[in-house]
């Protein structure tokens, strides 16, 4: 059986790129989306299935070396034969459980799999092969232009990157992979497939990414006036463990934005915290709410970022038409039924510049909304791996 027939995609995303990598119209294939979406696992697989079936006559990766403790990219010549090993090691641990090392090796000594340094490429072109780019978003953009020029004749390029955690980073903007995302995205024979936070079937990944957020959140600086307020808070909430709150009464009045249902104060909890914020029957946030003279909202920490979105939008009924929240590229983009997005973006864009300040300063990326059919289905995991 091939390899990308044995490893069965177990959300929509996948599926999704499992159909572009198999549909050969598709002369570049660009996966863009966080760790533990598979993007290594069904790229690899469908270059050695192509190996096998006689497609191409070489399988390249490129795949940079970072160091996580120094954030210095290694190279061959500063590795040696450590780099290939390596590589080695990373081709193993993603396809160990659906190939043997035997048949890899056989591939690497057969000179069908081959590892690439992009730093050393001058001079080299890639006919009759599919280059897999992994990782693009650590490479410097030098590299991956010179990269892409080496692809030749009857070639196929694969590129993966990740630019969530650079945009939770702060790197969104200078990422050179979200640049070439955008780039292929408008390309002819180009397929971009986009993964998201609910695409993900690692359990690690999406801890890693929910720790991630909350480590930006605790790091906010926040304002005297919302230092004075979280005071206020754990007067009253002294077991509830607070991540961080949000003064908003700047944006209402930038934005001019209607007073019913933004709150003054948005506070994020803990996942099994917010219950402790409001207290029985509401007294704790009610007492909050009297001693600052402020509307105060709270929300748990989660990945579901439906409920951000309903708990700062200034239309009270706005979330029930929301099909899916979830990042794309760079950015947390809202899909909404079409009929109701000018009541979305408000007059003049109002609404979503005040989420797009709003998040930013919450979480360091903006947002985007795009429409969709009333009854298309948000994207969801089939099941757990």
């Amino acid at each position: 059986m091939k390899l990308l027939e044995a490893i069965k995609p177990l959300t929509s995303g996948q599926e999704e790129l499992v159909n572009a990598l198999n549909n050969s119209e598709y002369e570049v294939v660009g996966i863009f989306g966080p760790t533990g979406t598979g993007k290594s696992l069904f790229s690899l697989a469908y270059g050695i299935d192509a190996l096998n079936d006689g497609k191409f006559k070489k399988l390249v990766v490129v795949k940079p070396m970072i160091d996580v403790t120094t954030g210095e990219e290694l190279t061959i010549a500063r590795a040696g034969p450590q780099y290939i090993e390596l590589i080695k090691s990373y081709v193993s641990d993603v396809l160990g459980s659906f190939t043997t090392w035997d048949n890899i090796l056989k591939l690497i000594n057969d000179g069908k799999l081959v590892f690439v340094d992009s730093h050393y490429l001058k001079g080299r072109t890639f006919d009759d092969s599919v280059v897999f780019i992994d990782d693009a978003q650590a490479i410097k953009i030098e590299s991956l232009i010179e990269v892409i020029l080496r692809v030749g004749r009857n070639s196929r390029l694969i590129v993966a990157a990740d630019p969530i955690f650079q945009a939770l980073r702060g790197k969104g903007s200078s990422d050179a992979s979200l640049i070439l995302r955008d780039v292929l995205a408008s390309e002819a024979k180009t397929k971009v497939v986009d993964l998201g936070i609910k695409d993900i079937v690692r359990a690690g990944a999406k801890r890693g990414i929910k720790l991630v957020i909350e480590y930006i959140m605790r790091s906010r600086q926040l304002s005297e006036q919302e230092a004075k307020a979280l005071e206020v808070i754990k007067t009253h909430a002294p077991d509830a463990d607070i991540i961080t709150l949000l003064d908003l009464d700047e944006e209402i009045k930038k934005y001019n934005l209607p007073v019913e249902h933004v709150p003054n104060i948005l506070v994020v909890t803990k996942q099994g915290h917010l219950g402790r914020l409001v207290g029985k029957g509401g007294e704790r946030i009610n007492a909050v709410e009297k001693e600052l003279n402020k509307r105060v909202r709270g929300i748990e920490l989660s990945l579901d970022f439906t409920q951000l979105v309903r708990a700062l939008h200034p239309v009270s009924w706005i979330w029930k038409r929301i099909n899916d929240v979830d990042f794309v590229g760079a950015y947390l983009v809202v899909k909404i039924e079409g009929d109701v997005f000018g009541a979305f973006v408000g007059q003049k864009g109002m609404y979503i510049r005040f989420l797009d300040n709003t998040l930013r300063k919450l979480l360091g990326v903006g947002i985007k909304v795009m429409t969709v059919e009333a009854s298309e289905e948000p994207r969801k995991g089939k099941k757990k791996r």
